[in-house]
């Protein structure tokens, strides 16, 4: 068929035909949008999930519906060789610039630029040629102590106090929150805490993998109550079935019910899996139906692709040590994936592949669901693992 009328959208964070199976979060989203914006509390949301479960997809979803309920919206992802501060200090600038816009340059807005000023001195971050405001002095003891727990609340206390007195909400979107390291989580735990207590319009909504909610209540043990930590996992067989075939009904396309059944039995129901099958599937297809040969089919260029494009790019990130844990990981069925069993096919101690353990964790390859255990944070990883490093 068509290949330039496909309706499958297979790549990071590419919205696709039909957003199921997330409805119960998008309603949560839209309750404490208008619930902050009209200075009640409630809590933020962080989505926690594996890698390809559609938690960027979902987060641009719900940045639409903050868009359209009258928020301003700041968007940021964060990796391991940029810091909070450098992160959020240009967006805010440029937030505060827009509100300047907006109805002259009120005094909340003078300030929040004074303050945000002595922020960008304070933390002493490399941040090129930017310079907060034309003519604007920093505040003096506002935010410029250089300790960011303490600095980033009295940055986000005014900035929401500038935007409060534009009548105009703000909502923080954060994706990969799991790179930050403690003293930035805690600080934005912090900020996040006085947004509450103060009922001031800034929200954020933010998405990591699922060791972030330990991160957070290791980090502020109250980080349980300020939070909502939805769990974004795979699609259920009902859902994935109509992931896959309303989009192409919607073409006047059929899929077979035994390809649809392949397709989730290859899958498991991972949302970016699908699109990629559904995907290849289509371009196979002489016309409708799509069949289980046509399926079975695809599989062949489906999982090439995968291995390329999905899988190696995070592979060859690893060192050879790395390598050769997880590859230790994946000969392992699930249940059995500890942190001692592996250090003994690895046939080393504890001691010895804490390090590749820890190294593994901050790369966001593996996670620990409970004390002592492994899984990977990219789902069918270990199958690609025997596939490229059959011994």
């Amino acid at each position: 068929m068509d290949a330039i009328h496909n309706p499958f959208s297979p790549g990071a964070g590419s919205p696709p035909p039909e957003l199921v199976g997330r409805t119960d979060v998008l309603e949560e989203t839209r309750i404490l949008l208008g619930r902050v914006k009209e200075g009640r509390p409630e809590k933020s949301i962080l989505l926690t999930g594996l890698r390809g479960v559609g938690k960027t997809v979902l987060l641009l979803e719900m940045e639409r519906l903050a868009i359209a309920a009258g928020y301003r919206t700041i968007v940021v992802e964060a990796h391991e060789e940029k810091s909070l501060a450098a992160l959020l200090v240009p967006p805010l600038r440029a937030l505060l610039f827009e509100l300047d816009r907006v109805a002259g340059l009120g005094e909340k807005t003078k300030r929040a630029l004074r303050v945000l000023k002595g922020f960008l001195n304070g933390v002493k971050v490399s941040m090129g040629n930017i310079e907060v405001g034309l003519d604007i002095d920093a505040e003096p003891g506002a935010a410029d102590s250089g300790d960011l727990e303490n600095d980033l609340p009295n940055v986000f206390i005014a900035v929401a106090e500038a935007a409060h007195e534009r009548k105009i909400p703000v909502a923080l979107f954060i994706d990969e929150l799991q790179y930050f390291n403690t003293k930035e989580l805690s600080a934005l735990i912090m900020a996040m805490h006085k947004m509450q207590q103060a009922r001031l319009p800034l929200v954020l909504l933010g998405a990591g993998l699922p060791i972030l909610p330990r991160l957070a209540g290791e980090s502020k043990s109250y980080a349980e109550r300020l939070f909502s930590f939805p769990k974004i996992g795979a699609l259920s067989q009902e859902d994935a079935f109509k992931a896959l075939r309303e989009p192409t009904i919607a073409a006047g396309v059929a899929f077979d019910d035994d390809a649809l059944a392949e397709v989730f039995r290859l899958t498991e129901g991972y949302p970016y899996f699908l699109q990629e099958w559904g995907y290849q599937a289509w371009n196979r297809a002489p016309a409708s139906p799509i069949t289980l040969a046509i399926v079975r089919d695809a599989t062949a260029t489906v999982i090439p692709r995968l291995d390329q494009n999905f899988f190696r790019v995070r592979f060859d990130r690893m060192t050879v040590g790395e390598k050769r844990f997880l590859r230790a990981m994946a000969e392992l069925p699930a249940d059995a994936r500890r942190s001692g069993t592996v250090a003994e096919a690895l046939g080393s101690t504890l001691a010895g592949t804490g390090p590749l353990r820890a190294k593994l964790i901050k790369k966001g390859m593996i996670y620990s669901p409970n004390h002592g255990e492994l899984a990977f944070s990219v789902p069918l990883f270990d199958l690609f693992m025997l596939r490229v490093m059959p011994a």
